[in-house]
Order: C-alpha cells, then sequence, then structure tokens
C-alpha cells in the first residue's frame, strides 16, 4: 500500500486516497488527546484552581480548542492540502515559509519532549518493578526506545498506523487504561472532600483556561497533515471534536484529581508514582506506550513542514527528525514547559483565527490557488492578533489572551479582506 508520506505535502492527495471516516478520526485524535504530557498539564492547574476550578477550565479550554481544531480539520478535507501547504492560499507562498519554520521548530521542541516523558516514566517504572541500578531504569535505553519506535512509526505515515494499529486494537486498550485510572481514583480518593476544597490562588482562573485551550491549539498547524485523507467534512468535523474532547478531558482532569489526591506537592514524579501505583502500573504503561502516537504525529508533521520548505521526501525528513529528537531528548532535561504552551497559544491560535476567516467567510469554502509571494494584509492580520495575546498576557492575565487574539486576527482579517476585495 502507499502510505501517505510519498504524497507531496505541496499537492492535494487524491479522491481514492481520501479513506479516513469518523471512527478512523475519532480513534485518532481521542489517542492524541491522551497522554502523559495530558495528566500533566492537569497537575499544573491543580494546585491553584482545586479540583472544580480546575474541571471547569478545563471543560471550557477543551470544547472552545476542539470546535476550533476540528474547524481547521475541514480545511484540508476541503482542499485535500498539508496543513502548511493550505497556509499558502492565505499568505502566499512566501508568507506561508515563516509559520511552516516556525512549526518545524515547535515540532521538534514537542517531539523532544514527547520522548523525555516517555523516558522519565519507563525508568519510574523499571524502578519500581526491578529496583535501582537494573538495566531496566536506564534513561539512555528507554529514550533510545521511545525514540526509535515514534521515529518507525512517522516514516510509516498516517494511513499505516491509524488503520493497521490504532483503530483495530490500539483504542480498546486505551479505553481499558482509561477506565482502570478513573475506577482507582474512585475508589480510593475522597472526591467530595477535594471538590469542597479551594484553590491557593497562585493561578487565576483565565490563565487556567489558556492552559487548556493551548492543547488542543497546539494541533492546529498539524490537523490537515492527516484530515486531507478525510472522505467528508462533517466526519472530519464530529470525529476529531468528539474524540480530543473526550481524550483531553478525561486525561487532564484525571492529571488534576490524582495530583491532589495522592501527589500534593505536585512533583511530576509523586504523580507518576500515584499513576503507577494503579493496576500494577499497566494502565500507565499502556498510556506511556500511547505517548508514541503523540511523539509520532510530532516528527511526521515536522518532516511535512520541511519537506514543503525543501522539497525533499517526507518519509527521509522523518527520519532525520526521529534522530534529532531522540539526540535533543538524550541530552535536554524535562523542564516547566507552562510558558511552551502558552507561547504557542500567541503565535499560531492568530494564525488560525486569520486562516478560518478566509477559508469559511471570504472564500466560502474554496480551495482557491496559492498566491505568489506575501499576502501583506493577511500578514497584517497576523500580526495584530499576536501584538493582542502578548499585550494581553502582559498587562491584563486575569483576563486571559489566546481566545482574544484569535478573534481579534478573524476580524481583522475579515475586515482588511473586504477592503482588498473591494
Amino acid at each position: 500500500m502507499t502510505t501517505p508520506s510519498t504524497y507531496s505535502p505541496d499537492s492535494p492527495v487524491p479522491a481514492e486516497k481520501r479513506v479516513f471516516g469518523g471512527r478512523d478520526l475519532f480513534s485518532l485524535w481521542f489517542s492524541l488527546g491522551i497522554g502523559l504530557m495530558v495528566l500533566q498539564t492537569g497537575a499544573l492547574l491543580a494546585p491553584g484552581l482545586g479540583l472544580s476550578g480546575s474541571l471547569m477550565a478545563i471543560f471550557l479550554g477543551t470544547l472552545v480548542g476542539v470546535l476550533l481544531l476540528a474547524a481547521v480539520g475541514v480545511i484540508g478535507s476541503d482542499t485535500g492540502l498539508s496543513s502548511m501547504a493550505a497556509l499558502k492560499v492565505s499568505l502566499g507562498s512566501k508568507g506561508a515559509s515563516l509559520p511552516a519554520l516556525l512549526n518545524l521548530l515547535q515540532l521538534i521542541g514537542w517531539g523532544s519532549f514527547e520522548i523525555i516523558v516517555m523516558r522519565d516514566a519507563a525508568s519510574l517504572l523499571g524502578t519500581r518493578a526491578f529496583g535501582e541500578g537494573s538495566p531496566w531504569t536506564s534513561p539512555l535505553l528507554w529514550t533510545l526506545f521511545f525514540g526509535g519506535l515514534a521515529t518507525l512509526l512517522a516514516v510509516s505515515g498516517p494511513l499505516t498506523f491509524v488503520r493497521q494499529i490504532l483503530r483495530k486494537w490500539g483504542i480498546w486498550l486505551l479505553l481499558a487504561a482509561c477506565l482502570w485510572l478513573t475506577w482507582n481514583l474512585f475508589a480510593k480518593a475522597d472526591l467530595a472532600a477535594l471538590w469542597a476544597q479551594a484553590g491557593d490562588g497562585s493561578l487565576p482562573f483565565a490563565v487556567g483556561f489558556d492552559i487548556a485551550i493551548a492543547m488542543p491549539l497546539s494541533w492546529l498547524p498539524l490537523i490537515a497533515d492527516y484530515s486531507r485523507f478525510g472522505k467528508r467534512a462533517k466526519n472530519v468535523f464530529g470525529g476529531t471534536a468528539l474524540g480530543f474532547f473526550i481524550g483531553n478531558f478525561w486525561l487532564m482532569s484525571l492529571g488534576v484529581a490524582y495530583t491532589l489526591a495522592f501527589a500534593p506537592s505536585g512533583e511530576v514524579n509523586a504523580l507518576l508514582l500515584a499513576l503507577a501505583g494503579a493496576g500494577l502500573g499497566i494502565p500507565l504503561l499502556l498510556i506511556l506506550l500511547d505517548e508514541s502516537e503523540n511523539a509520532f504525529a510530532d516528527i511526521h508533521s515536522a518532516a511535512v513542514s520541511s519537506g514543503m520548505l525543501s522539497g525533499l521526501k517526507v518519509e527521509h525528513l522523518a527520519l532525520a527528525i526521529g534522530v534529532i529528537c531522540t539526540l535533543i531528548a538524550c541530552f535536554a532535561p524535562l523542564a516547566q514547559y507552562q510558558n511552551f504552551l502558552l507561547l504557542i497559544g500567541s503565535v499560531f491560535a492568530p494564525l488560525f483565527g486569520v486562516v478560518l476567516v478566509d477559508h469559511f467567510v471570504l472564500r466560502g469554502r474554496k480551495s482557491g490557488a496559492a498566491n505568489v509571494g506575501f499576502q501583506w494584509m493577511t500578514l497584517l492580520a497576523w500580526l495584530g492578533g499576536v501584538s493582542t495575546y502578548h499585550l494581553l498576557a502582559n498587562l491584563y492575565p486575569d483576563i486571559g489572551a489566546t481566545l482574544p487574539a484569535l478573534i481579534v486576527a478573524g476580524v481583522l482579517q475579515l475586515l482588511l479582506g473586504k477592503k482588498v476585495a473591494g
């Protein structure tokens, strides 16, 4: 079977190769909404907002985020183009090079983070099972293992991964792991007491919303790389929105609850130890293996972005980028990535506010041809959204910045686009 990696990032996927239905996309985005980093993001919210405040921030942030994510996914199914190639219609062929480069850099960062998270969790499980000094606790061993696994998946491409692995059995293992962790929480934690306990106020609710919405929005620059294989727009929208919402809300909420109930110190290792204590560590092991799917998506989409910039084959670039991410993971410690999540929102949320208005309002979902050079008015609208984000984040942090920046960029694109058309 021809793998998607053989398709040029600049060329639409042929109609006969658009085989993903709603179930395929639900499986993919439910899986990508789950992961250790999602659990740890919930842990970021727990101390400041408490259980009730965190769940509200997660619910609202995830809901708004998945609606925007699914709408961008429809652009991929409408055009058959990868995410960065579709930007050429709005930004111009040269203008799209900047977000493609930024996307490449942030995906290498995300891919490295994913490998680091998997390595640390596997080392912890190895220590718990075999004791200190065992070869199964070696960080280098697990870095190379998970880096190699993610790279292999990325080279194989989305069609092979989703249809041969995830849809057939992967999603059922993930559901079992999530259900077990949920049952363990209800059996061992006093949720009523946790619900009544307020947060310490160290994190404003709006910032918690921004952190929660950053999870689905972090996938905006990637989603069309996969939705371009979708059969119908309604299935792309529904499968994506429902799958990611359920997975992300469920796991991030578990991250909050497990932190408050079993790891009140908020330390990453404390949360992982609490998770490892449920079901002999098997649910955590399954989620740990699922994390390789997130790294797969990062590496594959980084290859698609770099393929657009360089013209090289995507599968060759996926191999090279997988090696780079693995090397970074070998030497970089796991750091606080709250600011990293917010930075992603500052750049890509306004960008896709512009793209959504351009595709759905100004062009009425018509594909259009890629513009040569720069679309200066569109770039100006994007800059206005990014400036709005940083202005609000620095001067008025309590009101949030991600959603206002996206709206400002979209409104500017609407006004400037109509002016140009007029």
